[in-house]
């Protein structure tokens, strides 16, 4: 038979337990997209920003001739589609199967304040994304096309891998619309590339390994 100060005890756990404070929950709502599939399109209101989870997200703008025009690529970790306005500027669509999560807007500071490391990571992820905005910038307007094509497989193989063997998520023309080149000019300096041993083009077309890094940063500069 359980004594009184057995019952007594069990009942100081089980309250101790209810009062144990508990770790934050993810806020937010998972969401699984496959390849291509829209995200949000360029003047949807911005009631929510997002981050990957896995896979791999493109962000553009469709300009007034028909090209397409690519912001950004966001990889697992990143956050995207947080906007100063109401609307969203860019579109958003899925590389390839991923996994994302959706937080409310309006929710953010909420979030903030209960969860100070999501308040750290969306900062930084911020200042990330403003660093590469301004890095896109200067590679657009002053680089050639050995020169953009260099600096992103250096960029790519920063953010995916530390082995050289750089598993791009992107089509050719993805990195195209995000360079500003035509498909077949990214084809000839990959090849071009190969042809003088900096990198390998293995049979599966997406994967690039850098023989060289020495030699890229040098055509960066």
């Amino acid at each position: 038979m359980q004594t009184a100060h057995a019952t007594l005890n069990n009942q100081i756990t089980s309250n101790a337990t209810l009062l144990r404070p508990r770790p934050a929950p993810e806020f937010g709502t998972a969401r699984a997209v496959t390849k291509d599939e829209e995200i949000f399109a360029e003047g949807d209101r911005a009631a929510y920003f997002y981050k990957v989870v896995s896979g791999a997200v493109r962000t553009f703008k469709l300009l007034s001739d028909g090209r397409r025009q690519i912001d950004a690529f966001h990889l697992p970790g990143d956050i995207f589609g947080l906007e100063k306005g109401d609307e969203h500027r860019f579109s958003a669509e899925a590389l390839g199967d991923a996994t994302i999560i959706a937080y409310r807007r309006c929710s953010l500071e909420a979030l903030a304040s209960r969860d100070q490391a999501f308040a750290n990571q969306v900062i930084a992820s911020m200042m990330n994304s403003l660093e590469r905005a301004q890095d896109h910038m200067l590679l657009l307007g002053r680089k050639h096309a050995l020169e953009k094509i260099a600096t992103f497989l250096l960029v790519m193989a920063e953010r995916l891998t530390e082995d050289g063997h750089v598993d791009l998520p992107m089509s050719r023309i993805d990195m195209a619309d995000h360079l500003g080149l035509t498909i077949e000019t990214v084809s000839r300096s990959l090849t071009q590339l190969e042809r003088q041993g900096i990198i390998e083009l293995p049979a599966h077309r997406r994967s690039i390994i850098l023989r060289n890094k020495a030699a890229l940063e040098r055509l960066e500069a």
